[in-house]
């Protein structure tokens, strides 16, 4: 199935976007812990009620002074951050000033390695795009549109080589239960080779579903974040996931209280299995 899909849609091979200035910043920290964090970051715009889907919809076509700001309070929550996966970032169109909000967090963070994976493109209207910031190097990055309408995609990054290589992908899932199904199976296919997986973004269901009921339910993954994320005023719903294998060590798991986009940041730290302590930080 998975090369029927290969041959349907694009598979990109890159290699990430270099801040070279950064090129000087520490790699895996020295305490060996690795922290993630998965953001939603609904192009810098705020929403604090339902009603404001509606009043501040012109926000998501036009530009508006707070998203500045915004965007410098997320710079400041990333730095804390080894490896980050940003949801509904614009890549430089007109709403945003035409910058491209990866490139920018990427320097507000102080992260050497960065990569915008855009899914669907508006041209000057929007680039709606997925993000991935790094402080390692990866072996391996691949750009994966997902099946089902086109406006979706997963970014693979693989630290190491073989099979005790680490492999993360980074996600924003279909609304729908049935495209969210076909993705989640796609994803299962790329992971499958690899002992130590992480996958996380905006997968728009519960951990519960994902867990036991998709495509994944079979490769003893572990949800280790139960606190809601959606929406960020009044958190209801856990839509927003770190999924870990088992062979990785889970040392904190957050749910971070910045309501500034419609969903909450969730952050990770894991303690990587011993072959990968010196082969991360270097290219």
């Amino acid at each position: 199935m998975l090369r029927r899909w290969h041959v349907e849609r694009a598979i990109g091979l890159h290699s990430p976007q270099v801040n070279t200035q950064c090129l000087a910043a520490p790699g895996l920290p020295a305490d060996g812990l690795l922290r993630l964090l998965s953001f939603n970051i609904q192009v810098g715009n705020s929403t604090e009620a339902y009603r404001h889907y509606l009043t501040r919809g012109w926000q998501h076509v036009l530009q508006h002074r707070g998203r500045a700001g915004n965007l410098q309070k997320i710079g400041e929550l990333l730095a804390d951050f080894d490896l980050v996966a940003l949801q509904e970032a614009d890549g430089g169109s007109h709403r945003s000033g035409y910058i491209n909000q990866v490139e920018l967090l990427a320097h507000q963070g102080a992260f050497p390695y960065w990569y915008q994976q855009l899914n669907r493109n508006l041209g000057r209207l929007a680039q709606h795009s997925n993000g991935v910031l790094s402080r390692l190097c990866p072996t391996a990055l691949e750009d994966h549109p997902l099946p089902g309408p086109p406006g979706r995609g997963a970014i693979l990054l693989r630290f190491g080589e073989g099979p005790d290589a680490l492999v993360v992908v980074m996600m924003h899932l279909s609304l729908g239960a049935r495209t969210r199904t076909r993705q989640l199976a796609y994803i299962r296919e790329l992971i499958s080779g690899y002992r130590h997986q992480v996958l996380m973004g905006d997968m728009n269901t519960q951990a519960a579903d994902l867990l036991l009921h998709s495509p994944l339910r079979d490769l003893g993954l572990l949800a280790p974040q139960v606190e809601a994320t959606f929406p960020s005023w009044r958190p209801q719903r856990c839509l927003d996931h770190i999924l870990l294998s088992p062979g990785l060590v889970l040392e904190r798991v957050r749910v971070l209280a910045l309501p500034i986009s419609d969903h909450l940041p969730v952050a990770v730290e894991i303690r990587l299995p011993g072959q990968h302590q010196d082969a991360l930080p270097s290219c």
